[in-house]
């Protein structure tokens, strides 16, 4: 008796159809905890921050990312946004990475520590 079993070439297409990308993304929790940051920082010279949205042109998906003013500067000075299942915190005055973190609350304490960091933060 003889079995043929399908080649790599053959299953390859059904597995990659299959495999969904996990990718970090703002949820209502992470607004929220924005707001909570900003206002607990506004005395420590953090201005503004706002959630935008960059649709990229090869594809039809949208990513949002976070802009963040500091009172010494009218341009954003950091952005966050997501990078896989991470967070990544540019220099935006500078255009240079400043680090990437596991959740988008250590992001924002990278920036100014005006909240505590909860051990069970997850994404």
């Amino acid at each position: 008796m003889h079995l043929s079993l399908p080649s790599f070439e053959q299953t390859a297409p059904c597995l990659a159809a299959n495999v969904i990308p996990f990718r970090a993304g703002f949820l209502p929790r992470h607004r929220e905890y924005l707001s909570r940051w900003l206002e607990a920082g506004l005395s420590m010279g953090l201005f503004d921050a706002d959630i935008e949205m960059d649709r990229y042109a090869e594809a039809s998906e949208s990513v949002s990312y976070v802009l963040v003013w500091v009172r010494e500067n009218a341009d954003p000075a950091y952005m966050v946004r997501p990078q896989g299942n991470r967070w990544l915190l540019i220099d935006q005055l500078r255009g240079h990475s400043l680090g990437v973190y596991t959740s988008f609350e250590q992001a924002l304490h990278t920036i100014r520590p005006v909240l505590p960091l909860s051990e069970t933060v997850a994404a």
